[in-house]
């Protein structure tokens, strides 16, 4: 698996993107992406309001849309009311998630090289069984985190 691009080039891609949905990269939108690069798992908008308090919640949301969109970020939605962010995967490396189903948290974790290509083959396997080509895929694993029990 390829490592994941450094923080210059996060900030490329992010620009690049941008321009191509029409849209500019700003210094609101560049500070999400630095809080988003910063962090280890997805980030509530409260989460990242705290990490910076220069950001007004009106723009943080209509930003993050806009990241959104241009293909920056990722929107996950956990059994909480809030949504969690973070960079799109080919900004941060391949990964999975730990969602608590009873507070909503959400932490990443990764797994060996060799255990995603037995589940890439077992997941290819059940696809082409029902005529489905695969072409990526995305493990969430839900439980209750050490807080919850």
């Amino acid at each position: 698996m390829p490592a994941p691009p450094a923080p210059a080039e996060i900030h490329a891609t992010a620009a690049q993107r941008l321009r191509t949905d029409g849209q500019r990269y700003t210094a609101n939108r560049r500070v999400l992406v630095e809080i988003l690069e910063a962090t280890d798992r997805p980030l509530t908008i409260g989460e990242m309001l705290e990490r910076n308090d220069d950001l007004a919640l009106s723009s943080a949301y209509r930003n993050l849309s806009v990241l959104e969109r241009a293909g920056v970020v990722h929107r996950l939605v956990t059994s909480d009311e809030f949504a969690r962010f973070e960079l799109a995967e080919d900004l941060t490396g391949h990964h999975h998630h730990l969602i608590c189903s009873s507070c909503g948290s959400m932490a990443d974790f990764t797994i060996s090289p060799e255990l995603e290509k037995a589940l890439d083959k077992a997941f290819a396997r059940v696809a082409s069984d029902v005529g489905f080509h695969a072409e990526h895929h995305r493990l969430d694993l839900l439980g209750h985190c050490a807080d919850c029990g």
